[in-house]
């Protein structure tokens, strides 16, 4: 499934969930940019100037073309798609005890947006995406506690969110911290301590 903010147009990552019968497997899928920009082409020197997609209120300057970026390199629900895959197993305590990075297709099932996910996490919901959603912020909460027993420093920064009507500021607000939010980044986390390591 994939999980983001409710105006994304790029749907960059997606994330699984397996038990298994000694702990738990979680799968953090990358799209694959590098299938479709070959290193030192126009694209890519680019890109490189940019460093980022630039979100800019309510438009987007993103890094790479937009055929790219919100179709080919957008994990679409229900279209197969390339990968970059992070395969973390775990045991019960939430100590990583294998880890795998290959390429892979996968197709999403589900497109989530933070608000859908954080409902079917908080409502406690019957059906097959609310008990995954649940497993995986269960595991999220576990791994969330030992970094912070382990000596983690948890920033508490607000976000803000501007409010458009037509293309005029309406309203500034802060924005609320989900579950959904706090599920996610540990997963983030995950694969790029794994990677790194």
């Amino acid at each position: 499934m994939t999980i983001d903010g409710e105006t994304a147009k790029d749907f960059d990552d997606a994330i699984s969930i397996k038990a298994t019968g000694k702990g738990t497997k979680i799968y953090v899928h990358i799209a694959d940019v590098s299938a479709y920009v070959r290193p030192g082409s126009r694209i890519d020197i680019e890109a490189f100037s940019r460093g980022t997609s630039f979100y800019l209120g309510n438009r987007v300057i993103p890094m790479l073309p937009e055929k790219l970026s919100n179709d080919l390199c957008s994990l679409r629900e229900g279209v197969p798609r390339l990968t970059l895959t992070a395969e973390m197993n775990f045991d019960s305590k939430g100590n990583l005890v294998k880890f795998e990075a290959f390429r892979g297709v996968i197709k999403v099932n589900r497109r989530l947006t933070y608000t859908r996910a954080d409902e079917l996490i908080s409502r406690k919901a019957l059906g097959q995406l609310p008990r995954t959603l649940q497993q995986m912020y269960r595991f999220a909460k576990l791994l969330n506690e030992k970094r912070i027993a382990d000596g983690r420093l948890d920033l508490n920064l607000t976000d803000e969110e501007v409010i458009y009507e037509d293309s005029h500021v309406k309203e500034i607000r802060f924005a609320t911290r989900l579950k959904s939010h706090m599920l996610i980044e540990e997963f983030m986390l995950l694969a790029n301590e794994a990677v790194a390591t």
